[in-house]
C-alpha cells in the first residue's frame, strides 16, 4: 500500500518527463494529451466493455470462469482485444466487426485447446493416483499375507494373477530370490571369498604385462575380468548410476566379478552386465550375486551364456514351433525374407529384455519370468511380435531386423502383457518342454547353412 502513493508522487512531480516524447513500436510520438487515467478506472472500462462487470453482474474472482475448469486459462487473459491507437484512423465497422469475430474464435478455440490439456493432465494424475493406491495396497498383501506364508502360497491361483499384474517394487527383490531360490547353496561368506579372488586377479594383470598360453589357459575364462570394464559402462547408460565414478559401479564391477572366479568355465559375457544390473536394484549386493548366480545356472541361460550352439538351435527350434502357431501370417513373412530367430532373440535372452524393453517393463517380464520359467521369455517373444505384427509385415528383413534390435522406446505395458497373454504355448496338444526336447532337425540344417552364422552376432557385439 506504500509503493502506490510515491510512485504517484513520483509522477505528479515530474511533469516534464511526461511532456518528452515516447519511443513507439513505429517511431517517435508526441505523447498523449490530458490527465492520466485511474488505473482502477482503466479496468473498469476494460470490464465494462468485455461485458464483465455492470450492475447486474458484479466482479468477483471467480466470474466467468467455466464450472468444469478449475483455472481460468491463460489464453484468455493474455489474448485482450485492444482499439486502436488514438493517432490512427479509426477502424471501418465492418473491419472491427470481423477483428472482434477472429478475436472471439481464437479466445474460444484456445479455451477449448487448454480445457482438453487439462482434462488430459486430470486424467494421468488420476491413473497416476490409482496406480500407486494399487501398488500399495498389493505392497501391503505381499507383506503381510504371502511372504510369510510363502511355501504355501506362491502356487495358489490368487498369487498368481497378483504375480501377473506386477511385483510391488519395495517387495520385488524379495519375491525373485524366493522365485530363483539357491540350488547352489552359495552364502554370503562365498562371494566374499570370490570378490576377495577377484580383486587378486585384478591386481595382478594390472601389474603383468605379457604372459605365457599356459598361464592363459589355466586362468580359463577368468581371463575375462578385462571385459567387464568395457561393458559396465554401456550398461543402463542413460541412469548413470552404473558408470565409473556412479554410486552403483563398484558394486556391479565386483558381483560380474567374483562371478567369473565362481564360474571360470562360463567367465563373463556380454548381456551379464544387463541382469546383474537389474538384480543390484533390486536387493542388497551378496543377495543379487546369489540370485545372480542361480539365475544364469538355469538350463535357458547356460546354453546361451556357454554358447551351446547346439542347445542355442534346439531352442530357436521349439520358438519356431509356438510363433507359426500363434502367428502364421507374420512367421510366413519371416520366412520369405529369411529373418532367422537368432537375429533377434539372441539379444532378448541374454539380457533378459532388460536391455531391449523399458526398465519398468522388463521387470514386470522378469515378475513373471521367475514364476513360469524359461518359457515366458519365448512367450513374452511372441506377445512383442504380435503387438508389431501389423508394422513388421510391410517390412523387408533389413528394416525387420534393425526394429526388433531396437524395439520403440515408449511400449504400453498393458498392451504387450495383453498380447502375451494371447499367446498360446501349445502345439498339437505338445506343451513347451515337450516341444523342446523334440528339436527340428530341418531348422537346424537351415539355419547352418544360413550366411549369418551365430559366431558372427557373438564377436560382433550385437549385445551392444
Amino acid at each position: 500500500r506504500m509503493a502506490t502513493p510515491s510512485l504517484l508522487l513520483y509522477i505528479d512531480s515530474n511533469p516534464a518527463e511526461q511532456k518528452d516524447p515516447g519511443w513507439k513500436l513505429f517511431g517517435k510520438l508526441p505523447p498523449r494529451e490530458g490527465p492520466l487515467k485511474d488505473p482502477k478506472k482503466i479496468q473498469k472500462e476494460y470490464e465494462t466493455k468485455s461485458g464483465k462487470a455492470g450492475p447486474g453482474n458484479p466482479t468477483s474472482p471467480r466470474q466467468g470462469v467455466r464450472k468444469n475448469l478449475d483455472f481460468e486459462p491463460l489464453s484468455t487473459t493474455a489474448l485482450i482485444l485492444e482499439d486502436r491507437p488514438a493517432n490512427l484512423p479509426a477502424k471501418p465497422a465492418e473491419e472491427a466487426q470481423k477483428h472482434r469475430q477472429q478475436y472471439e474464435e481464437m479466445v474460444a478455440q484456445a479455451k477449448k485447446r487448454e480445457l482438453k490439456e487439462a482434462q488430459k493432465r486430470k486424467k494421468q494424475l488420476e491413473d497416476r493416483c490409482k496406480l500407486e493406491e494399487s501398488i500399495g495396497t498389493a505392497a501391503q498383501i505381499w507383506n503381510q499375507e504371502i511372504l510369510p506364508n510363502w511355501s504355501t502360497m506362491c502356487t495358489s491361483r490368487r498369487v498368481r494373477d497378483l504375480w501377473w499384474q506386477g511385483i510391488p517394487p519395495s517387495v520385488r527383490g524379495k519375491v525373485w530370490s524366493l522365485a530363483v531360490g539357491n540350488e547352489l547353496n552359495i552364502t554370503h561368506e562365498l562371494y566374499n571369498i570370490c570378490l576377495a579372488r577377484a580383486k587378486e586377479k585384478w591386481r595382478s594383470t594390472a601389474v603383468l604385462t605379457t604372459d605365457t598360453e599356459d598361464v592363459l589357459d589355466s586362468s580359463d575364462r577368468e581371463s575375462s575380468l578385462e571385459l567387464i570394464k568395457l561393458d559396465i559402462s554401456r550398461t543402463f547408460p542413460q541412469l548413470c548410476i552404473f558408470q565409473q565414478g556412479g554410486p552403483y559401479y563398484d558394486v556391479l564391477h565386483s558381483i560380474l566379478g567374483a562371478y567369473t572366479c565362481y564360474r571360470p568355465d562360463v567367465g563373463y559375457v556380454q548381456g551379464m552386465s544387463f541382469i546383474a544390473a537389474v538384480l543390484i536394484l533390486n536387493l542388497d549386493t551378496a543377495d543379487a550375486f546369489i540370485a545372480f548366480a542361480n539365475l544364469l545356472n538355469k538350463p535357458c541361460q547356460m546354453a546361451f551364456f556357454r554358447v551351446d550352439h547346439s542347445l542355442m538351435l534346439t531352442y530357436f527350434a521349439a520358438f519356431e514351433v509356438f510363433f507359426e502357431e500363434n502367428l502364421p501370417k507374420l512367421f510366413a513373412h519371416f520366412k520369405k525374407n529369411n529373418l532367422t530367430p537368432d537375429i533377434y532373440l539372441i539379444d532378448w535372452i541374454f539380457t533378459l529384455y532388460s536391455k531391449s524393453l523399458p526398465l519398468d517393463l522388463a521387470c514386470r517380464v522378469w515378475d513373471v519370468f521367475c514364476r513360469d520359467g524359461e518359457e515366458f521369455l519365448f512367450r513374452t517373444a511372441l506377445g512383442v511380435l504380435r503387438l508389431y505384427q501389423d508394422v513388421l509385415t510391410s517390412m523387408d528383413f533389413i528394416h525387420m531386423a534393425q526394429f526388433l534390435t531396437r524395439l520403440p522406446d515408449l511400449i504400453p505395458p498393458e498392451q504387450l502383457f495383453q498380447h502375451i497373454a494371447a499367446v498360446h504355448m501349445t502345439s498339437r496338444n505338445r506343451k513347451w518342454a515337450q516341444v523342446l526336447v523334440h528339436p527340428l532337425r530341418l531348422f537346424h540344417s537351415a539355419l547352418q547353412k544360413d550366411s549369418l552364422s551365430l559366431d558372427f552376432f557373438f564377436f560382433n557385439d550385437i549385445i551392444y
